[in-house]
């Protein structure tokens, strides 16, 4: 699964992205930095099941730390968003199309309102933020909304014709968005609609598109640059509804990330402090501003970085982390690695479904799997819990 950074340009974006993943994104104060999609790996934390299993585990495809497994997720920046990008305005084509296979979306706003409409500094607060949530949303709308209604009466007419649902008419029309039947399903099951798609007006139509978004591509909002906001700044936005906001510096973070690569501090993905680990290597600039951003960790318990990327990998995507073994007595793999592996699955995903994730040829030989905590034989049906331990049994 994939989770996009979105938000129009010179709001942090790409410092957030940069700091999530330590990749090189490019970081300037003007619209427009980021032209080619940035992706990079970010990392979720899991309590990892060697703790209780009393045996060091040896990592493949994730890092434990200190009893802590930490699981890539891809991260993608896209070029910055500005209002009318559905209708190609700044580089709204292609940060449209960018977005098509994301799971979920990290909404980086300017929370201190000191960017205009299309990304331009200003003054402090002279920019209301809750603005930008609107206007993304609004944005995504009319782009799906678009998607849809190309040729809608004729190929409306022609599905009814053939006793299509219209939830298949619809996936039909928005293949390549990452949109399942499923949640277009959901999605329109809440509305009131004419039974006869082609009678659907542009309202009714534009109308589908948002709920369709709201499912199919759910968004956290990083209330970045929270070091310059003020208590009413961050009480109004707390007032939007049907959002998580997270105050974030995401600036913070990269300066702590760096300090750590660094060996300057000691410090761990969205923790509530650092330690100084060589104060005589700083200098006077170096510990003042460390100083402020320890000021931040206290007032909001983290930077939010960390946060935000969890509180959509485990609450927007309802992600659960998943260990497959080969061998359920000792939690190896067959070269004797404890816990090699972790997966992120989807809350109610099956063990034929981890089958599947581990490799194909699981899947389509898939007889049973082994709950390891246990020892006891499921069934390829068995829904999987967080943290399981799990043995796919399978024909050569």
């Amino acid at each position: 699964m994939e989770i996009g950074v979105v938000g129009k340009p010179n709001v942090g974006k790409s410092t957030f992205f940069t700091a999530a993943t330590t990749a090189d994104a490019q970081i300037a104060n003007y619209p427009f930095t980021t032209i080619e999609p940035n992706r990079g790996v970010a990392y979720v934390r899991s309590k990892c099941p060697h703790v209780e299993f009393g045996k060091m585990c040896n990592p493949r495809n994730s890092i434990c730390r200190n009893g802590t497994r930490f699981i890539p997720m891809e991260l993608i920046d896209v070029a910055g968003l500005v209002p009318g990008a559905h209708e190609g305005k700044g580089l709204g084509n292609k940060f449209l199309d960018d977005l098509r296979q994301a799971s979920a979306l990290i909404h980086v706003i300017d929370a201190s309102g000191s960017t205009d409409a299309e990304g331009n500094p200003v003054d402090r607060g002279t920019h209301d933020p809750v603005e930008d949530i609107r206007f993304l949303e609004d944005e995504m709308d009319y782009w799906i909304a678009e998607i849809l209604s190309s040729n809608w009466r004729r190929i409306s007419k022609t599905a009814e014709t053939m006793g299509k649902k219209p939830e298949t008419m619809l996936h039909e029309k928005l293949t390549g968005l990452g949109i399942s039947e499923a949640q277009i399903h959901r999605a329109i099951s809440r509305l009131e609609l004419p039974d006869r798609p082609s009678a659907w007006s542009e309202e009714e139509i534009l109308t589908v598109a948002k709920a369709v978004r709201k499912v199919s591509k759910p968004m956290i909002i990083a209330a970045n640059k929270a070091d310059m906001t003020t208590e009413e700044d961050l009480k109004r936005l707390a007032e939007v509804k049907d959002y998580i906001i997270v105050p974030t510096s995401a600036e913070y973070e990269l300066a702590l990330r760096r300090a750590e690569k660094a060996g300057l501090i000691e410090y761990e993905y969205g923790a509530s402090k650092f330690g100084i680990l060589k104060p005589e290597a700083l200098n006077s600039a170096q510990k003042k501003a460390l100083e402020t951003i320890k000021e931040f960790l206290d007032r909001f318990g983290s930077t939010g970085v960390q946060r935000v990327i969890e509180e959509a990998t485990f609450n927007l995507l309802d992600l659960i982390t998943v260990y497959p073994v080969e061998d359920e007595t000792h939690w190896t793999d067959r070269n004797g690695n404890v816990l090699p592996d972790a997966h992120l699955l989807p809350k109610g995903s099956t063990a034929k479904d981890l089958a599947y994730k581990v490799h194909t040829d699981l899947g389509d030989n898939f007889i049973r799997a082994i709950d390891a905590r246990t020892g006891r034989v499921i069934g390829h049906d068995h829904e999987l819990k967080d943290g399981d331990v799990i043995k796919i049994v399978a024909r050569a």
